[in-house]
C-alpha cells in the first residue's frame, strides 16, 4: 500500500532539542484563540449562516492564527527574541486549535446539539415519540420542557440553563474525550508505521511547515515567503477568488464560479443517466494534489469515469436502478476491505507493537523521545472499553456498541490514511451515514429490539450524529499533529498533550458557545440549523416508532453496493500486488465513491503534473511545489479568512459565494 510521493521529497526534519510539555503561555494562547475562534465560527455559521468554516481542512480560524502567530513572531524576533514564539510552540498551537475549531461544525457540535432534544421537542399525538422519552436518561439531554422549549424559541435574554445542561455536557464531555483517546491510541501505532515503514508524504502538512519556516531557515535555503513562484501560485488563487467576491456583491461582473455542469448538455436518454456530472474548482485541492503520486491522482478521476459508464451501459441495457451507483455503500465496502488490508500489511509493525506492549517498558530504538507501547496500547483499550461501558449504561445493547463503534473507528482508520498518502483537505472524505445505515441495511430491524424494549434502538438513533458527521475524522490531526512533532522536533507527549488539550477546549469553549447562540437566537429559528442535523434525527426517531409494527427487513441491493466496493478496492490492491504498473489504486477508487467531486480536481493535478514530469522532470516538479502550496494557501487566506471575515458581517450579498470548504 505504500505510495511514495515521486519526487522523493520528505518532510523538513530539525534536530531535537528538549521540549518537557507545552509552554505556559502556548496554553494561554491556545485558549484565548479558541475563544475567538468559537465567536467567528458561530456568527459565520450559526447566525448569518455564511459559510461553513470550520469544514476546512485546517479549520479557517486555525489557519487565519497560524499565519498571525507566524507573522507576529517575525517582527517580534527583530524587536525582542525573547517575546518570540519559537516555532514549536506555534506549531502545538496551530494543532490545538484545529482540533477545537473543528468542534463546533456542524457536522460535530451542531449535529450533536440538534439530535438530543428532538424527541422531546418534536413530540406529538402522531408520532408516538412520548413513548421513547422514557429510554433516554437524564444524563444525557435535559428533560425538562421549558429548557427544551427555550433551546428551540430563545430565551428571555438570551439566558443558559447552565444547571440543567451541565450535568449531560460533563457525562459527554468524557465520552467524548474516551473515543478521542483511542484514536490517539490507534494514530500512535499508525503514525510510525506510515511515517518510518512506508514513508508516506503527508502533504496537509507542508502549509503549516512552510508558514513557520522562516524561524529555522538554514543558510543558503530559499526562504518560503520570499519564492516569486510561491507568490505566483497564491496570486492564481487570490484572483479567482476576489473575482467571485465581486460578483456576489454585482453579479453583473465576470466570475469562474465554482463549478461547471458537464452533464447539463445531457438531456436525451441514456446519455441524461450521466448527468450530474460537476467540474468543480478547488484550488485547495489541486494545490494539496499536486504532492499526490500520479497513480491516485489518475485513480481518483478514473474510478469516477467507469462508474459514470457502468450506468449508462446498465441504462442501455434496461436497468435503470434508483439511486444507482449507490456509491456511498460501495464506498463502506472500499473502507472497510482498505481497513483490513492495512492491517495485513502492517501486521510485522501491530506484532512488534503488541510484542512491546506486554513486555513493557520504552521501546529502546527511540533515541531521546521514546514510545512506552505499553502505555498505548492498554489505555486505548481501556478508553474503548470506557465508551462500551458509557453506551450500554445509556441503554445500547453491548453488542451493538461494539460493532457500532468498531465500525466508525475503521472508517476513521482508513480517512487518516487519505489524509497521510493522499492529502486531500476534505473532511467529509468518508462514507457518512454509512457506519449507522450499514447495520440496518444488513440486519434489519428485528436485532435492536434488545430484551423486549426498544431502548437500545432509541439511544442507537440518538447516536446517528456519531456517523452522519465527521467525528472520525479528528483522527486525521492527530496522525497529522504526531508526524508533525516527528519533523520538527516536537516531544510526543507534548503533542499528545495539546492534542486532548485543543479537544477538551472545543467541547468546553466552542460546544457552549453554540448553546450561547441558540438560547438567544433560537435553534428553530436559525435558517442553518432548521434543517440541519433535526431532519435525519427526525427520521431515525421515526424508524424506532415504525419498527414495533413494520418491522425493516435488509436490503439485499444496498448489501450487494457494500459487497462490490469490498471486492472491488480488495482486487484492485491485488492486481497492484501482482502487477506493480497497474494504473488504479484502491484509495483513489475510496475517496470517489466517498466525495464525487473531488474526481475534477484530481484530474487537473494529474494532466499538470504528468506533463511537468514529462517535460522537466523532477527537477521542475521540485522547483513547482512552492507554486502550488502556494495556490491552496491563497484559497485559504483569500476564501477563507478575508472573506470569512467580511462574509460573517457582509450582510445578504455575500451568500452569492458561499465556499464549499467541506
Amino acid at each position: 500500500m505504500a505510495d511514495t510521493l515521486a519526487s522523493g521529497t520528505t518532510l523538513p526534519a530539525e534536530r531535537r532539542t528538549p521540549l518537557l510539555g507545552i509552554t505556559a503561555r502556548g496554553l494561554v494562547i491556545t485558549l484565548g484563540l479558541s475563544f475567538v475562534a468559537s465567536l467567528w465560527i458561530n456568527q459565520a455559521e450559526i447566525i448569518t449562516h455564511f459559510c461553513q468554516i470550520s469544514e476546512a481542512v485546517p479549520p479557517i480560524p486555525a489557519l487565519a492564527f497560524l499565519l498571525l502567530l507566524a507573522g507576529a513572531a517575525a517582527i517580534l524576533r527583530k524587536v525582542s527574541p525573547r517575546l518570540a514564539l519559537k516555532r514549536r510552540e506555534i506549531l502545538l498551537i496551530f494543532i490545538g486549535l484545529a482540533v477545537a475549531a473543528t468542534m463546533p461544525g456542524c457536522g460535530i457540535g451542531r449535529f450533536f446539539f440538534n439530535t438530543l432534544p428532538v424527541l422531546f421537542y418534536f413530540d406529538t399525538p402522531t408520532n408516538d415519540f412520548a413513548a421513547y422519552q422514557k429510554y433516554m436518561p437524564e444524563w444525557m439531554v435535559p428533560h425538562d420542557p421549558e429548557v427544551i422549549r427555550r433551546f428551540y424559541e430563545a430565551s428571555e435574554g438570551g439566558a443558559v440553563p447552565w444547571r440543567a445542561w451541565l450535568g449531560p455536557l460533563s457525562m459527554w464531555s468524557v465520552f467524548f474525550l474516551a473515543f478521542f483517546i483511542v484514536m490517539l491510541s490507534i494514530s500512535t501505532v499508525l503514525e510510525r508505521q506510515w511515517s518510518e515503514k512506508e514513508k508516506l508524504v503527508y502533504p496537509l502538512l507542508y502549509i503549516p511547515l512552510e508558514v513557520t519556516r522562516a524561524d529555522t531557515r538554514e543558510q543558503g535555503q530559499a526562504g518560503f515567503w520570499t519564492s516569486p513562484i510561491m507568490w505566483t501560485g497564491f496570486s492564481v488563487a487570490f484572483l479567482y477568488d476576489v473575482t467571485n467576491m465581486l460578483n456576489a456583491y454585482n453579479p453583473g461582473l465576470p466570475a469562474m464560479g465554482q463549478w461547471y455542469d458537464l452533464g447539463a448538455v445531457l438531456t436525451e436518454r441514456p446519455w441524461s443517466a450521466l448527468a450530474p456530472v460537476l467540474f468543480q474548482y478547488r484550488p485547495e485541492l489541486i494545490g494539496l494534489g499536486y504532492l499526490v503520486s500520479t497513480e491516485i491522482a489518475f485513480s481518483t478521476w478514473a474510478s469516477f469515469v467507469l462508474i459514470k459508464l457502468e450506468h449508462l451501459l446498465l441504462v442501455v441495457a434496461g436497468f435503470d436502478m434508483p439511486e444507482y451507483p449507490l456509491a456511498q455503500e460501495q464506498s463502506l465496502g472500499a473502507y472497510i476491505a482498505l481497513f483490513m488490508l492495512m492491517v495485513y500489511v502492517g501486521r510485522h509493525h501491530l506484532r512488534h507493537v503488541w510484542h512491546h506492549a506486554l513486555a513493557g517498558g520504552p521501546e529502546r530504538d527511540e533515541g531521546d523521545d521514546p514510545v512506552r507501547w505499553r502505555t498505548v496500547v492498554l489505555g486505548g483499550i481501556a478508553a474503548f472499553l470506557v465508551v462500551i461501558i458509557w453506551l450500554a449504561a445509556a441503554g445500547l445493547a453491548p453488542w451493538l456498541a461494539i460493532t457500532y463503534m468498531a465500525i466508525v473507528l475503521m472508517l476513521a482508520v482508513v480517512y487518516a490514511r487519505i489524509r497521510a498518502e493522499a492529502g486531500a483537505p476534505v473532511i467529509w472524505l468518508f462514507p457518512y451515514y454509512q457506519a449507522f445505515k450499514g447495520i440496518t441495511n444488513f440486519l434489519g430491524s428485528a436485532p435492536l429490539e434488545y430484551r423486549g424494549s426498544w431502548r437500545s434502538a432509541t439511544i442507537f438513533a440518538t447516536l446517528v450524529f456519531m456517523s452522519r458527521g465527521y467525528y472520525s475524522s479528528m483522527i486525521g490531526y492527530q496522525v497529522e499533529g504526531l508526524r508533525l512533532a516527528r519533523a520538527t522536533g516536537i516531544r510526543r507527549t507534548a503533542m499528545t498533550w495539546m492534542l486532548v488539550f485543543g479537544l477538551m477546549l472545543g467541547i468546553w469553549v466552542c460546544l457552549t458557545g453554540i448553546l450561547r447562540s441558540y438560547y438567544e437566537y433560537g435553534a428553530g429559528g436559525l435558517s442553518s440549523m432548521s434543517d440541519w442535523g433535526t431532519g435525519q434525527a427526525l427520521d431515525e426517531y421515526g424508524a424506532v416508532v415504525s419498527y414495533a409494527t413494520a418491522p425493516a427487513s435488509p436490503k439485499p441491493a444496498r448489501m450487494a453496493a457494500t459487497g462490490v466496493g469490498f471486492v472491488t478496492a480488495t482486487g484492485l490492491f491485488l492486481v497492484r500486488t501482482r502487477f506493480l504498473r497497474f494504473p488504479l489504486h484502491p484509495l483513489g477508487f475510496a475517496m470517489v465513491t466517498a466525495w464525487s467531486t473531488i474526481w475534477a480536481p484530481f484530474l487537473v493535478v494529474w494532466v499538470i503534473k504528468s506533463l511537468v514530469l514529462r517535460l522537466g522532470g523532477m527537477r521542475l516538479y521540485r522547483t513547482l511545489i512552492p507554486g502550488f502550496i502556494g495556490l491552496a494557501l491563497g484559497h485559504y487566506f483569500t476564501a477563507g479568512v478575508l472573506w470569512g471575515l467580511l462574509g460573517s458581517y457582509g450582510g445578504p450579498a455575500v451568500h452569492g459565494f458561499g465556499v464549499p470548504f467541506g
